[in-house]
This record gives structure tokens, C-alpha cells and sequence, in this order.
């Protein structure tokens, strides 16, 4: 039987005790199945000479399987480099929650075993393409798998704008800012935020307000191919910033425009089979067991 996967990276997070026993594991288990494996160049060290060590595009281009070790965020930062290449990715939790996480540190080869023969689902989770406008010149961009954030660099600090769906006008506020989230990040900042949580296969994004001046803001969940505007009022008085899932910071100025649609990045990840949405969500947000 041919493989499914021929060359695979290993991508974990640096300076982790638990992800670096983590990496060995896999490698040593890898590496007798057959497999090549290459190893982000950031934890490479001891575990592979220097030219099995990969930077993540490396990885990207000549893997066709990257298993992130760490937690979300280090998943999320990741996928934002690996969504540009056609690469199946899956996670094993070295973090707190993981939703996007499926393996067990500690008994991952079984079900990485079930992947690895081509028994697996796959999805692919849409991210989102963030831009900055200055006087209508695009002044910076990037992308973000979770969710993009207008604040102010100031704690409890309010601010104006005016949010328009595909150049419609729909609402001015006055908030500590606006999260829009993709259905992957529904169960991340934006829950917390109190917004809802959107299954993964919707092509869909929400608007989530923080702290409204206004008992009558609520969250909205929009189609995904809308564009979206946030027109910042002339008159903050206080520096702005677009926080792409809390890893990258976009330096806004009153009077900016955000622009942020969908990307024409997908994060291609693949789960074990028994791998249930509803389960990860009972699991990790400690909802009731059936009663019947």
C-alpha cells in the first residue's frame, strides 16, 4: 500500500520541556515507521542534525504532513505560514484547552498510526486577510486564523468607529473595540467576549463588541464572503491597534480604515477518525454528559 504521507515536519514549542520530550517521541517513532522527517529549525536541537532542521516555509513546501506539538497558539502561529501550501496539519496538546489539538502526548501512536495508514477526516478552516488603510494607500496587512481585534493600546479605554458589511453602512459604536472572528476562533477570544460559537463548516463570521457604550449591542454573525470596514473616527484620541490572533500587531491611527474579508488561505487539517466538533466541545467546555 502506498503512503498517504512520505515526508513529514515536526513543528513545537521552544523552550517546553514536556513539548521537547513531546518531538523526541515522535521523531524516534517516525523515523522507525520510514518516514523523513524534518524539524522545525527553533527545536531541532538535539533531536536532528542541521540538515534535517527546517524554518516552517522549508517545511511547508517539501512536507505533506506537519504535527504541531504545544498549545493553540502555537498551533495558530503556525497555520498562518503553513495555510500558503497545500499541507495537511494535525496537533498534539502540550497546552491548556486545545481545540485545536487532537493527540495525546502521552498515547498519540495509535491514532497518529490511524492517520498516518489514511484513516482521518479532513477539513479545511478559512482564515481571515486583515488590512490597514491610510488617507485609501493600504499601509499593512497580514492574516489570522482565530479572530482580528480593533483596542486601544490603553486598558478600559473607549473608542468610535463605524463598521459598514460589504460598503453598507451598519453601525457606529463607541466600545473598548470589535472582535471579528472566524468559526475556528468562535471558541477563543470571541467566547469569552460572549459570542457565539460557530461550527467550523460554516462559512460565516461574527462581529463580537467589547464592552458597548449600549444596551442594545449584541453580536453579528455575517456571511463570510462580506466585506468588512471599520471607518475609525477622527476624533480618538488615543493609539489604536488590529491584534491578529494576539501574535500580530497592526498600528492603526484615528481616521484608519480596516478592511478584513476572507482569505484565500485555507489551513488543511486532518483529525483521527472517531474525531467529534460536539465532543471537543463537551470535553473542553465541561458541558453536561447525555442523561438518558
Amino acid at each position: 500500500m502506498a503512503q498517504v504521507f512520505n515526508n513529514i515536519g515536526l513543528i513545537g514549542k521552544p523552550n517546553h520541556e514536556g513539548a521537547a520530550v513531546t518531538l523526541a517521541k515522535l521523531h524516534t517513532f517516525l523515523t522507525a515507521l520510514g518516514y523523513q522527517v524534518y524539524v522545525e529549525s527553533r527545536v531541532a536541537e538535539p533531536i536532528v542534525d542541521e540538515e534535517y532542521s527546517a524554518s516552517l516555509v522549508e517545511i511547508g513546501r517539501n512536507c505533506d504532513l506537519a504535527i504541531v506539538v504545544g498549545g493553540d497558539g502555537n498551533m495558530l502561529g503556525a497555520a498562518r505560514v503553513l495555510a500558503r501550501f497545500d499541507i495537511a496539519v494535525i496537533g498534539v496538546n502540550r497546552g491548556n484547552l486545545g481545540f485545536l489539538t487532537d493527540l495525546d502526548p502521552d498515547n498519540f501512536e495509535r491514532e497518529l498510526e490511524q492517520v498516518l495508514a489514511g484513516k482521518f477526516s479532513e477539513e479545511k478552516r478559512f482564515l481571515l486577510e486583515v488590512e490597514i488603510y491610510r488617507h485609501e494607500v493600504l499601509k499593512s496587512s497580514n492574516t489570522a486564523v482565530n479572530e482580528a481585534v480593533l483596542h486601544a493600546n490603553k486598558v478600559a479605554h473607549m473608542i468610535e468607529f463605524e463598521a459598514f458589511i460589504d460598503r453598507e453602512f451598519v453601525f457606529s459604536q463607541k466600545s473598548d473595540g470589535l472582535i471579528v472572528s472566524t468559526p475556528t476562533g468562535s471558541t477563543a477570544y470571541s467566547l469569552s467576549g460572549g459570542g457565539p460559537i460557530l461550527n467550523p463548516k460554516l462559512n460565516a463570521i461574527s462581529l463580537v463588541p467589547m464592552f458597548p457604550h449600549t444596551l442594545t449591542s449584541r453580536p453579528l454573525v455575517v456571511d463570510a464572503n462580506s466585506e468588512v470596514k471599520l471607518a475609525l473616527s477622527p476624533a480618538n484620541d488615543v493609539d489604536l491597534q488590529v491584534s491578529c490572533d494576539s501574535h500580530v500587531v497592526l498600528a492603526v491611527l484615528p481616521g484608519d480604515e480596516i478592511v478584513i474579508k476572507r482569505s484565500e488561505q485555507q489551513l488543511r487539517m486532518v483529525h483521527p477518525s472517531k474525531y467529534s466538533y460536539y465532543n471537543v466541545l463537551r470535553q473542553k467546555l465541561n458541558w453536561g454528559s447525555r442523561l438518558y
